[in-house]
């Protein structure tokens, strides 16, 4: 699963953030996250998970994926992780919030698929339609070929991007970071048979020390809502999650990430 292309400009990335601030509540909604039309959300990302005590959320470009992950609109609280077919997950214990964007009814959705999905989605709400293009297990590239507004043709092309794409083709995709440098939007992903991938999707620094945390969404398999994940490290509770020691793997609730995991889409 996977997407890349031309970067845009800072300025582009403020006038569409003020763009979006002047438009009316509904409207912004459907630019930004389409696939809610203008549908009212019960909350976002950073409504439901505040930073951990001392600590305070890092800054994001206007416009930027990591401001708009931030963004993403969740389910109430106390939601469950329900599968493709509507039926509850058998864990419910490993989740925070569930973010508010269909699963489909197929089984195709599963964990890159998730990632893949928000990435696209993203550029799809920003104006980028024609920066979306993801390669196949084959290493063919793909890209996404119809009208902007045509959501429905949107949805159909991803369901193919879903059924031949995958963690393989994505974290081929994906340049490495070392961990010191990780951002909002960065992936930690195995491409295997089977493979995972986790999103990054909020990051916040210690006011005292600038040490960093970092949040974490997923689907899995079977095909499931995507979720933010609880840190089983944590004593406490918290979502957040330390950024590992270069040489330190990664555990979370249902994969354990080896040290040298940490990928980021090309622009």
């Amino acid at each position: 699963m996977e997407r890349r292309r031309k970067g845009r400009h800072p300025v582009i990335g403020l006038l569409i953030a003020a763009a979006l601030a002047a438009a009316p509540a509904g409207q912004a909604n459907a630019a930004r996250y389409p696939w809610r039309g203008d549908a009212a959300a019960s909350g976002t990302l950073a409504d439901r998970v505040p930073p951990p005590a001392g600590f305070k959320r890092i800054s994001a470009e206007a416009g930027g994926f990591g401001e708009w992950l931030r963004g993403l609109p969740v389910k109430p609280a106390g939601a469950q992780v329900l599968l493709h077919d509507g039926r509850p997950k058998w864990n419910q214990e490993n989740h925070v919030a569930v973010i508010d964007i269909d699963t489909g009814t197929r089984d195709l959705q599963q964990c890159a698929d998730a990632v893949m999905r928000l990435r696209a989605e993203y550029l799809l709400g920003s104006g980028r339609a024609r920066d979306i293009a993801f390669n196949y297990t084959d290493g063919k590239r793909h890209p996404y070929e119809g009208a902007p507004n045509d959501y429905k043709g949107f949805r159909r092309y991803m369901d193919r991007v879903f059924a031949y794409a995958g963690s393989y083709s994505l974290e081929r995709e994906m340049r490495s970071v070392p961990l010191a440098d990780m951002r909002i939007g960065d992936v930690f992903i195995i491409g295997a048979f089977p493979g995972h991938a986790v999103l990054v999707v909020d990051m916040a620094a210690s006011e005292a020390t600038g040490e960093k945390r970092f949040l974490l969404m997923q689907s899995y398999m079977p095909a499931q809502d995507m979720h933010v994940l609880k840190n089983p490290k944590s004593p406490d509770g918290t979502p957040w999650y330390a950024i590992p020691v270069e040489g330190q793997e990664l555990v979370t609730p249902e994969w354990v990430f080896p040290a040298g995991t940490l990928r980021r889409f090309k622009e």
